[in-house]
């Protein structure tokens, strides 16, 4: 390699990182569109817990009304759930984009190896990231379910009671 390689290696590398900020982009409004979920679920966890914490008090005509209000949240916590699962594998899918980019353009880079490789474990990270969180989101929301099963199982037997 001559001196006068490098600096059209630093371009490349320069040029590729460019290319690669676009879907960067993308990914904040991932992770913008992963918290707003993840507020959502949140709500509808502490609605789930206020109703459920009722229902075994309340009269039976408004046992009723609470039973099918519980339905409802549970049919939010799914739907957020395959949203999660969407959002998650769009940021996995525009991660491996970003890499895939990365591990080209590393066949032909000589100079920028370092440079490569500390941006491709950070999109690695990001990547990995982001998928643990959207397990975690989907453990969090499977876990409310169960606890509303129970607790709907336990208001129904006191008002068949």
């Amino acid at each position: 390699m001559s001196p006068t390689d490098l600096p059209t290696s630093l371009d490349t590398v320069a040029h590729v990182i460019q290319v690669a900020l676009t879907p960067v982009f993308l990914l904040g409004g991932i992770a913008t569109l992963l918290n707003v979920f993840g507020n959502r679920l949140a709500r509808v966890a502490d609605q789930a817990h206020d109703l459920s914490d009722r229902i075994g008090s309340a009269p039976r005509s408004e046992r009723d009304r609470m039973l099918l209000r519980i339905e409802s949240l549970r049919l939010r916590s799914l739907i957020l759930d395959a949203a999660v699962i969407l959002c998650t594998l769009g940021g996995v899918a525009v991660c491996g984009a970003v890499l895939t980019l990365f591990v080209g353009a590393l066949r032909d880079a000589t100079v920028a190896d370092v440079l490569f490789a500390l941006f491709g474990l950070g999109i690695l990270c990001t990547l990995g990231a982001l998928t643990l969180f959207g397990v975690e989101m989907l453990l969090a929301s499977r876990s409310l379910r169960r606890r509303l099963d129970l607790r709907q199982a336990e208001a129904e037997r006191k008002t068949e009671s």
